[in-house]
This record gives structure tokens, sequence and C-alpha cells, in this order.
């Protein structure tokens, strides 16, 4: 386990680190999750083993600090973010990231460029949702007021979740995952779709086949993303089909080019 601090009042955030070779593989998990619970069996597999890998905790989740302080928008976690990849030397990573890790690492590639030498987003959210009450994920929590989620609307988000979900979720501080999901819903000014179609590195996004086409995705062609879809899984793509996860990151990793001109 290996850790940076990252806001002025030292609050940490903590990453599972695999020795390997550079530059660093960054792996970046979504709402409510762990990058260890999460990751693990890809940072090993056969064709992404050997690499240095970062499984990286965002702060308020899994092992890194829950500061009741920190604001925990998308740039927020994105600079935090940044300052934990500068502390461990791991400029121009490859970022892997999954759901609300995508969209921090949409951020955090427009921010500060230098950390990120390619993108492979994993359904990310790249548009603004809208509050949806009972739903599950991010949209359900922030229909809930702030104070209405800490005293007693966690409890109803556990129980739609389902044991899976809340086996990391309840890991994360509550004011953590509350204001995260509200600033995931609300999106970033520009969007995170339109700050990844400006993005000069190699970008790759995942999705379930099953889904159907993603939205926008002839523009997103045309900038230079590629869009490719996996069968046999749903949004956790990486425990659902492990080996055509494997199979997709790796031939995401070897693609050439960036933003198409």
């Amino acid at each position: 386990m290996h850790s940076a601090a990252v806001t002025a009042n030292g609050d940490r955030i903590r990453w599972v680190e695999l020795p390997g070779e550079e530059p660093a593989r960054v792996y970046v998990h979504g709402l409510g999750a762990s990058s260890p619970a999460y990751f693990a069996a890809s940072a090993v597999h056969p064709l992404l083993a050997g690499r240095r890998s970062l499984l990286v905790d965002l702060l308020g989740h899994g092992h890194s600090d829950r500061p009741e302080e920190f604001s925990y928008t998308l740039e927020a976690h994105a600079d935090a973010l940044a300052a934990a990849l500068t502390g461990a030397g791991a400029e121009g990573a490859e970022l892997i990231a999954h759901s609300m890790g995508g969209a921090v690492a949409i951020v955090l590639a427009d921010r500060h460029p230098h950390l990120v030498s390619r993108l492979v987003l994993v359904d990310a959210n790249l548009d603004p949702l809208p509050r949806t009450p009972g739903s599950a994920g991010s949209s359900g929590i922030a229909a809930y007021g702030e104070e209405e989620f800490l005293a007693g609307g966690w409890a109803e988000v556990r129980d739609r979740v389902g044991a899976h979900w809340w086996a990391t979720m309840r890991l994360a501080g509550r004011t953590a995952l509350y204001r995260s999901a509200v600033h995931l819903a609300a999106g970033t000014t520009p969007t995170m779709r339109e700050l990844l179609l400006e993005l000069k590195v190699p970008r790759c996004f995942l999705l379930p086949e099953a889904d159907g086409p993603l939205p926008g995705t002839d523009a997103l062609e045309a900038a230079g993303v590629s869009v490719v879809s996996l069968p046999d899984c749903g949004h956790n793509i990486m425990l659902d089909n492990p080996d055509g996860f494997a199979r997709a990151v790796a031939a995401a990793l070897t693609q050439t080019g960036g933003r198409a001109q």
C-alpha cells in the first residue's frame, strides 16, 4: 500500500502498486467502488501484466481518506489524483478508468496533460444525468438532499444497489459518496464529452454491446476516439468479461494517434 498527501490538510490518497516497466498504468474506479477490488485481476492478466500498475482509490473511497470538508467535484477529484500521481512519480501514465473514474480521468487529462499519455475509458460518464429518485447510481443518490441522504437515504440506496456494489460502496464516506454522485450527475463545463473530443492523446471508449450504439459515436470517432463494444457484459466489463476486457484494453494501449486533425 502506497499513499500521498493530496490536500492542504494532508488528506491522503492510497493505492496498491504492482512493480513493472514504465510508463505507469493507472486504474481508476467508479462511484462507490475501489480499484483493487475491480481491477486486480485485470492488472495481472497475461495480456496486461508486467507494467508498473497503480490501483488508486479516489478520495472518499476504498482505502483513501474521507475528508468531510472536501468538495468532491470532478475537478477536485482530478486535482487530488494529479497530486497523488505526481507524488508517485507517475507522469505520462496510461489511465484505465471506469464509470465516474472515467469522467475524473478526462478532467485530469484536460487539467494536467503532462500526467496522461493515453486514456481507456470503461463505460464512463460523458454527459450530465437527470436526478432520478428511486434509481441506482449517481442519478438516484443525487435526487436526495445532502442532509436527507446522510439521515437515512443512504440505507435506501444500499438496498437498491445490491450486495455486490454495496461491498465497496459501504467503504466510501457517506458525505463523499453523496457529493461525488451530485457532481457526477451535474457534469462539468464544458461537458466531459466536449473535453474528450478535444484531447490529443490516444483515447478509447469501451462499452457493453448490449447497450447498443454509444450516442455521439460518429463525432467521437471523427475526433480520434476509438469506440469498442464488448459482448457478454454489463456496466462492470472488467468483472463480467475479464478476458474480453483484457484483450480490448491491450489493443487500445497499442493504438497510435490522438485527436484527428
